[in-house]
């Protein structure tokens, strides 16, 4: 229930000033000029209190978006891979909005923002997909975690049209130069990386980042315990592969568990930028990076019978969406499913 009641000031302005009184709440008060502002407001925070809103809209009030993503970098940021890339995310968002409370972190401030933001820098889609996540992860937090809003100002944000992925593979003859570089490269890594990526599927993180322990020689297997997606998977060791690795067991170094270690320092990966940039020069293939021998892989998958089920599989996607971009590539797979059912609807024998 609100109460109402008027005041005289020492210069003889009259107020009203509002109590509202609701079980299990504490008492709002506030005070108006008039009468008419003071019932609105009474009637508002009553209705707002019993729908459990008022509260949050307080404490969203209290805190700044700079606090909240101080919180969320503290307790959250050390357990994630993309925690250096997500600090220059943070450090923009509060240069750009860090001074605003929570309440003033509407849907139309975060477009104007993202917006500058595409323009200051001349970032594409994809680079301002992730400063938009970045601010997604801590609104969300705030909201289902620490209640300093009522609930996220995101999913009224539209996410960025992202362009179609990129599918770049090697020819049967780009393949056969490249690895013939590659062999030939000074380098004792770069050989057997890029055959192992170039076989498996691996990301790039996933097979330099490789340690022995997570290498069964006996069943042929590179373990991944920590993947992208969260699920562990293992990649299969192809008998060329797999012939490398044991021979490079017996002469490994007793310093690091790294299967390709730096030699500056043995604790992190081996960096083959140059070795690689120069085999793909001296072979002539232009236009590819290495992710690609990913999509090397899979495409090859593709065009040899694999369904788009088991390139998710094969890739670690748990959706069907990161493996539409190869379904072209397996037509004979299709063809031969098509065959089957025109063969069941003419009366032949079962799909």
């Amino acid at each position: 229930m609100a109460s109402i009641e008027e005041r005289t000031q020492e210069d003889g302005a009259t107020t009203f000033r509002v109590k509202v009184r609701l079980k299990g709440h504490p008492v709002q008060s506030a005070s108006f000029a008039s009468k008419t502002k003071a019932k609105q407001w009474a009637t508002q925070t009553e209705a707002a209190i019993r729908e459990g809103r008022y509260f949050q809209t307080v404490e969203a009030k209290r805190h700044t978006l700079a606090e909240a993503i101080e919180r969320y970098e503290r307790d959250n940021l050390p357990s994630l891979k993309s925690a250096a890339h997500r600090r220059l995310h943070y450090a923009w968002w509060k240069d750009r909005l860090g001074g605003h409370t929570l309440a003033d972190i509407t849907p139309a401030a975060i477009n104007d923002a993202l917006r500058e933001l595409a323009a200051e820098r001349q970032l594409g889609p994809q680079s301002v997909a992730h400063y938009r996540q970045a601010l997604s992860s801590v609104l969300t937090q705030a909201a289902n975690t620490w209640q300093w809003i009522e609930q996220s100002p995101m999913h009224r944000v539209p996410k960025p049209a992202l362009p179609r992925g990129r599918v770049r593979y090697l020819s049967d003859d780009e393949r056969t130069r490249l690895l013939t570089a590659c062999k030939e490269s000074a380098n004792d890594d770069l050989y057997l990386a890029v055959l192992l990526a170039l076989t498996t599927g691996g990301r790039q993180a996933e097979t330099m980042g490789a340690s022995w322990s997570q290498i069964d020689l006996s069943r042929a297997t590179l373990q991944l315990e920590e993947t992208k997606n969260g699920s562990r998977r293992a990649l299969h060791l192809a008998a060329p592969v797999l012939e490398m690795l044991k021979e490079r067991a017996k002469v490994r170094r007793i310093d690091t568990g790294l299967l390709f270690p730096s030699r500056v320092n043995p604790k992190q990966p081996v960096d083959l930028r140059q070795p690689w940039e120069k085999s793909l020069q001296a072979a002539g293939v232009e236009g590819f990076h290495w992710h690609d021998l990913r999509h090397t892989f899979a495409s090859m998958a593709a065009m040899n019978g694999a369904s788009l089920p088991e390139l998710a599989a094969l890739l670690g996607h748990k959706t069907m969406a990161m493996v539409q971009r190869y379904a072209h590539l397996s037509p004979g797979h299709t063809a031969a499913l098509a065959e089957r059912v025109a063969a069941k609807m003419m009366g032949g024998g079962e799909i």
